[in-house]
């Protein structure tokens, strides 16, 4: 044992971590070095790395929009693409929250802007673009009872957000509906028929219900645009990650449901948003 300790140096790790098939070891080795408390947990996290557990679950963490966020065994890692599904969110609140808060004005109503995050996952969605805009109230929901679980852990100390368990706008409280301004949702894109071509990392290891997307990808995002304007303020904006291929018929999703349809790429993270906006009053 006291020879294994010695070798686990990060040139060594790396080496391992090359021969399991692991791209970038040398980095991996840096972070597993630095996450552990001691040798016999760096080799316990070395094995599990080495046998095919994602990097996040065993490091215990994900970075995500500059913001480290809590992940775990079942649970789905934040892609880093997903981060312009956040910065496209960002900037549209600053005109969907006023018009939003002058939407809802009525007596009882709150002033801050209302967030809605749902397939929230671990929240890492909801907590970047709570982390971006300041002060709001953040709403996140998600089917999955684990991922439910770091939601409350990653959004509750910081964010005070109300994290709810359920099928998308099931378990939301209903005094929401028609006063959200911003609305994200990282729904599962993934046909069912192209889940088997996924990276082992994936497919073992993240739950099948935040990849697995139905026959075309597209079963999720139409019931979200569906029900997205029973729920939006005027002016609010509802954002959903989606493919390039599928882009159109997302964006039909969204005009179907009476949204205004717009789909927006970035090439530097091969990432696509569609966005449908509810039309303002009058």
């Amino acid at each position: 044992m006291a020879g294994e300790a010695e070798d686990l140096t990060e040139a060594a790790i790396a080496e391992r971590l090359r021969a399991a098939g692991c791209v970038f070891a040398e980095d991996e080795a840096r972070l597993l070095t630095e996450a552990a408390a001691g040798q016999a947990e760096l080799a316990a996290m070395v094995q599990r790395r080495a046998a095919g557990l994602p990097l996040e679950h065993v490091l215990g963490f994900a970075e995500f929009c500059g913001l480290r966020v809590a992940v775990g065994p079942g649970v789905f890692v934040p892609r880093r693409r997903t981060e312009f599904l956040v910065s496209e969110a960002v900037s549209l609140a600053a005109k969907a929250l006023p018009l939003a808060a002058k939407a809802v004005s009525q007596p009882g109503a709150q002033s801050a802007g209302i967030v809605v995050d749902l397939c929230c996952g671990c929240g890492a969605v909801g907590a970047a673009v709570a982390a971006a805009l300041g002060p709001v109230e953040l709403h996140a929901a998600d089917i999955d009872p684990v991922a439910v679980t770091y939601a409350r852990r990653n959004l509750g100390r910081d964010y005070h957000a109300h994290v709810y368990q359920g099928d998308l706008y099931t378990p939301l409280p209903a005094g929401l509906r028609g006063r959200v301004a911003i609305l994200t949702a990282n729904v599962p894109y993934v046909p069912s028929r192209e889940v088997g071509l996924l990276p082992a990392e994936a497919r073992l290891h993240e739950p099948l219900t935040a990849i697995d997307g139905g026959p075309d990808g597209l079963d999720v995002l139409r019931r979200v645009a569906a029900g997205a304007p029973e729920w939006l303020a005027p002016g609010g904006h509802v954002l959903v990650e989606t493919s390039q291929r599928q882009a159109p018929l997302a964006a039909r999703a969204f005009a179907s449901a009476g949204l205004v349809p717009r789909i927006t790429s970035c090439d530097e993270l091969s990432a696509t948003v569609a966005v449908g906006t509810k039309r303002e009053a009058g």
